[in-house]
């Protein structure tokens, strides 16, 4: 197990709640069609990705490459800041150039997704 990873993972389900939660109810009528379409997208991948994070921090324990692991949810981590906090951001406030950060952050994320397959592929046993 890695434990920050796992906390990490509980912190960011909790906010993916919350700021999941403000999408669908609060913001609903405040955002243009685009602007809450922007919001559920980040939404979505924010949730996705804390799952990620949560199964990346416990595959140690079911033996993969702790360090390859840790590598998977330094990615993760990163992905769900960057690409899901540049989405909130520009849904929220409309400026377009946070856009620009976004692939930076589904960069990370394909990179969590491929360590997480070579900690699967040098996992012991």
């Amino acid at each position: 197990m890695i434990r920050w990873a796992l906390v990490a993972a509980a912190i960011s389900g909790f906010l993916a709640v919350v700021l999941g939660a403000l999408g669908a109810h609060d913001l609903r009528g405040m955002l243009d069609p685009h602007a809450h379409a922007v919001f559920d997208t980040a939404s979505r991948y924010h949730f996705v990705h804390t799952l990620a994070l949560g199964a990346g921090a416990l595959a140690p324990a079911a033996g993969a490459s702790r360090a390859w692991s840790a590598v998977a949810c330094w990615a993760w981590l990163a992905g769900i800041v960057v690409f899901c906090g540049s989405l909130y951001a520009l849904a929220l406030t409309g400026v377009t150039w946070l856009g620009a950060m976004t692939p930076f952050g589904g960069v990370a994320f394909l990179v969590g997704w491929a360590a997480l397959a070579v900690a699967a592929l040098r996992a012991r046993g």
